[in-house]
C-alpha cells in the first residue's frame, strides 16, 4: 500500500498535465495511447489500452474518492480503507487476495491520494480473468470484523510513525500543507492525524464503503496484450453484475484568498542537511485559473532538473547549493502548489541561499523565460510522452488518474497538441500570476541548534 506524494506526480508530469484551456485552441490529431472505451450498464467506466509488446496485462480499478473526500474529523479513512480491502471478504480469507495473485505469477498493490484510490495487479494475460474476479469480489463483499479492523489500525498507526513522525522532512511537509490550505481538505494528511485514525469506528468504515465503493463510482483500466473485445465479456461477467449504487456528488470547499506570506520552521536533531522550500498556491486542471496549468508544467521543466535554471545557477555557477529545482502537480481536483526548493552547500547559511533563490525568482518575473528555453523544454516533454507509450503500467496510471479527477480520455490524447501550443508569453503570464509571495508558505528544515 502506498500514499502518493509529490515526487510521484512529478515523475508523471510530462503526460498527466492534461485538461482543457481556452488559450490552447482546438485540439489537433496527435495521440498518446489510443485507448478503446465503453461503459457497463451499472455505470462503471472501462478503458482498454492495447500494448502487444509482451503477453502481460495491468489491471487497475480506480475509485473516485480520496482523502479530500473524507468527512471532517475522519482523516485517514480513505487510506485505512485501502488497507482493509486486502482483508476478509465474503468468499476470501484475509490476505488470500494477494496470495492468489502471487501464485499466479503476478504482483498487486494499491495507493491512496487526495483525489482517488486505486488497486492494481500485473499478471500474464491469461490470468486476467482471475484478477478481475478477485477485484470484483472485494468491490461489494468486504467484511468488517473487529478482529481484522483493529490489527490493521495498528499497522496504519505504525506506518504513520515510521513514514511521518520519524521523518523530519515529512513532518515539515505535513505542517506546510496545514498552513498552505486554510479551508480546502488538502490541509489534512492523506494518512490522517493520529488521534483521528484511532477514533475511526467500524460504522465509519462501513458507511464509507457503502457510499464510495460502487461500480458507478469506479473506473476499470486494463492495459497490455488485450483488446476491448477481449476485456468486455469479462468485465460484464464480473463487474457488470454488481448493482449500481446511489449517484454521488463530490462536494469540496473553496480556498479563500491568501494575503500573507507565511513561514514554517522545523528543527530536529535527525536533520543532517538543511533545506529551503517555498510553495505558492497555484491553479490546477480542475481548479482556479486553469489556463496557467500547462505553462506551469513547462515552467517546472525550465526551472527544475539537472539542466534547469535553478540547478545551473545555484549549484554549478554560484556553488552555494547541493541541490535545487521545482515541482508542480496540475493533476488535482482542487488547488495545487508550485514549489521551488534548494539545499545549501556546507558553510552556506540558509539566509544566503534564500536570498539567491529569491534573486532568481525576481529575475524570472522581470525578464521572463526565453523562447529557446521554451523550445527545449517542449522537446523534452514531448519526447517523454513518446516513451510513455512503451509502458502499459504507465498508461493505465495516466488514464486512470485523469478520469478519476474529472478529465476525459480526449484530454490525455490531445496532450501533445496542447503542450505544443504553449508559448513564451503563456509561461511568463503564469509565472507572474502564481509566484506571488503573499500567497506562499516557506519551509525551513534545519538541524537542531546546539548550545
Amino acid at each position: 500500500m502506498k500514499i502518493l506524494r509529490p515526487s510521484f506526480f512529478t515523475a508523471l508530469t510530462f503526460v498527466i498535465a492534461i485538461g482543457c484551456s481556452a488559450i490552447f485552441g482546438a485540439p489537433a490529431s496527435a495521440k498518446v495511447f489510443s485507448p478503446e472505451t465503453f461503459r457497463l450498464a451499472n455505470g462503471m467506466e472501462v478503458i482498454v489500452i492495447s500494448n502487444h509488446r509482451a503477453p502481460i496485462v495491468t489491471h487497475m480499478v480506480w475509485y473516485k474518492v480520496g482523502s479530500a473526500d473524507e468527512p471532517r474529523g475522519k482523516s485517514g479513512i480513505a487510506h485505512f480503507f485501502e488497507h482493509l480491502m486486502f482483508k476478509r471478504t465474503k468468499n476470501l480469507a484475509s490476505g488470500e487476495f494477494s496470495k492468489i495473485v502471487a501464485r499466479n505469477g503476478g504482483r498487486d498493490n494499491a495507493f491512496t491520494s487526495y483525489d482517488y484510490t486505486a488497486y492494481h495487479q500485473s499478471v500474464a494475460v491469461d490470468r486476467l480473468e482471475t484478477v478481475m474476479k478477485l477485484e470484483a469480489e472485494r468491490m461489494r463483499n468486504l467484511l468488517f470484523d473487529p478482529e481484522q479492523v483493529e490489527p490493521e489500525r495498528l499497522v496504519v498507526l505504525e506506518e504513520r510513525r515510521s513514514r511521518t513522525d520519524n521523518s523530519p522532512g515529512a513532518r515539515l511537509g505535513e505542517q506546510m500543507n496545514a498552513t498552505m490550505f486554510m479551508n480546502y481538505p488538502y490541509r489534512d494528511p492523506i494518512i490522517g492525524w493520529e488521534h483521528e485514525i484511532r477514533g475511526l469506528t467500524i460504522a465509519d468504515l462501513k458507511g464509507f464503503y457503502d457510499r464510495w465503493y460502487v461500480p458507478n463510482n469506479a473506473i476499470l483500466v486494463v492495459a497490455g496484450d488485450v483488446t476491448a473485445a477481449d476485456v468486455k465479456p469479462l468485465a460484464e461477467k464480473y463487474y457488470g453484475v454488481i448493482p449500481r449504487g446511489p449517484d454521488i456528488e463530490r462536494v469540496r470547499t473553496v480556498e479563500p484568498p491568501h494575503d500573507a506570506a507565511l513561514q514554517v520552521t522545523l528543527r530536529d536533531p535527525q536533520v543532517r542537511q538543511d533545506s529551503w522550500q517555498r510553495a505558492y498556491l497555484a491553479p490546477s486542471h480542475g481548479y482556479g485559473e486553469k489556463q496557467h496549468a500547462y505553462p506551469l508544467d513547462m515552467l517546472t521543466e525550465i526551472l527544475g532538473g539537472s539542466t534547469g535554471r535553478l540547478y545551473t545557477s545555484l549549484v554549478i555557477d554560484q556553488q552555494i547549493a547541493v541541490s535545487a529545482g521545482a515541482f508542480y502537480d496540475a493533476n488535482r481536483i482542487g488547488p495545487s502548489e508550485f514549489t521551488i526548493y534548494a539545499s545549501p552547500q556546507p558553510g552556506v547559511s540558509i539566509e544566503k541561499l534564500e536570498a539567491a533563490v529569491e534573486a532568481e525568482i525576481q529575475k524570472l518575473l522581470r525578464d521572463g523565460v526565453t523562447a529557446d528555453e521554451v523550445a527545449r523544454a517542449k522537446d523534452r516533454m514531448l519526447a517523454s510522452a513518446i516513451y510513455a507509450r512503451d509502458s502499459a503500467r504507465q498508461a493505465a496510471r495516466v488514464l486512470g488518474a485523469a478520469l478519476a479527477t474529472g478529465r476525459t480520455v480526449a484530454d490525455v490524447e490531445e496532450w501533445p497538441d496542447r503542450i505544443g501550443t504553449v508559448a513564451k508569453d503563456h509561461v511568463d503570464e503564469a509565472a507572474k500570476a502564481v509566484l506571488v509571495k503573499k500567497r506562499s508558505v516557506t519551509g525551513l528544515l534545519l538541524a537542531e541548534q546546539r548550545s
